[in-house]
């Protein structure tokens, strides 16, 4: 999803917990290129300093946004109509496409290109999830090294992890030392 491709362009170092190593993607080129790409999205690289700065402001009011979901509170009035702002940059059409099986479907076209309207497009993705999706589903990885932010669409609502073969295999080894090193046996 694209909201949680853009909140996770903030890159921490999930092994070591070593905040040396961290790394803002929004100011790496060709890493926004790629994901300008991944997202068909156009906008001229590197972003300018001002555009940056508000790209950063985006990405620390959704952040601050899923940590209140994560921790019970519903999204509030003022935060939907920051949403709003981003998304008046961004104007979209309305187009009936077809998808490669025939299957018609109604799409937002932007009209425009540029840094205002990946904004624009990036609070509509939120605000969709807000709107349409479960909010005890917003998940923050419990990895404190990591933090990465998802959705969780497991059946059983029970994912911890933004990654069970990386994050939830190394927090199960982390576990496992801490309790060898205290005399306690492996019961897991």
């Amino acid at each position: 999803m694209l909201w949680e491709d853009f909140i996770n362009s903030y890159w921490r170092d999930w092994r070591t917990g070593d905040r040396s190593k961290d790394k803002d993607r929004l100011e790496d080129a060709e890493w926004l290129a790629k994901w300008l790409d991944q997202h068909a999205l156009q906008a001229d690289t590197p972003p300018s300093p001002e555009e940056l700065g508000q790209l950063q402001q985006l990405r620390s009011l959704l952040w601050d946004s899923v940590q209140l979901l994560v921790q019970g509170h519903e999204p509030e009035q003022p935060l939907l109509l920051q949403l709003n702002r981003y998304m008046q940059k961004g104007p979209a059409l309305r187009q009936v496409t077809w998808k490669a099986g025939g299957e018609a479907e109604l799409v937002l076209q932007p009209l425009g290109a540029g840094w205002a309207q990946v904004m624009a497009e990036i609070a509509a993705s939120y605000a969709a999830a807000l709107l349409e999706k479960e909010h005890s589903r917003f998940r923050i990885c419990d990895n404190p090294d990591c933090l990465w932010v998802y959705y969780d669409d497991t059946r059983n609502r029970s994912k911890r992890y933004c990654d069970d073969k990386l994050c939830g295999n190394l927090m199960k080894v982390r576990r496992f030392r801490a309790r060898r090193k205290g005399g306690k046996p492996y019961s897991e």
